[in-house]
């Protein structure tokens, strides 16, 4: 059986100038403010839809990439994830910047890099994802 994660936001009045509170039903996280200028300014202590998508890719990534290096042999020691999720008011969402920096004893910078690929292209986010472009700087930790 699937497992089902959900959240649900309410929204009071309207987009300029509304807001809304984002609430984690699941894990019970505490709620989150978001406004359109959080959006599409300054986020000034509020989240936003693309905050939240970054959130979500950058664990999703790091465990795909957990996952290859251990089956490939190499159990990473750390990465460190980060996803930057490009909008704009008028196009939308633009494209997702992925950068991964590893700790992993005996393995090479060019395996490193092909595993974090095959991460970006299986992980069930970045698969939920096509639609944007998405890409990925891999390095390991000097």
């Amino acid at each position: 059986m699937a497992v089902v994660r959900i959240a649900h936001t309410i929204w009071e009045g309207d987009v300029p100038t509304g807001k809304g509170v984002i609430t984690f039903d699941s894990s019970g996280i505490p709620d989150q403010p978001v406004t359109w200028a959080s959006r599409s300014q300054e986020a000034n202590g509020k989240t936003s839809p693309e905050e939240l998508i970054a959130a979500a890719h950058t664990g999703c990534y790091s465990m795909a990439l957990a996952n290859g290096l251990a089956r490939a042999g190499h159990p990473p020691t750390r990465l460190r994830t980060t996803a930057e999720v490009g909008f704009s008011p008028r196009d939308g969402i633009t494209g997702i910047a992925l950068t991964v920096v590893g700790a992993v004893p005996g393995l090479g910078e060019a395996e490193f890099v092909e595993l974090a690929e095959d991460a970006k292209a299986n992980c069930p986010v970045s698969q939920a994802l096509k639609a944007v472009p998405i890409t990925l700087k891999a390095t390991l930790e000097a």
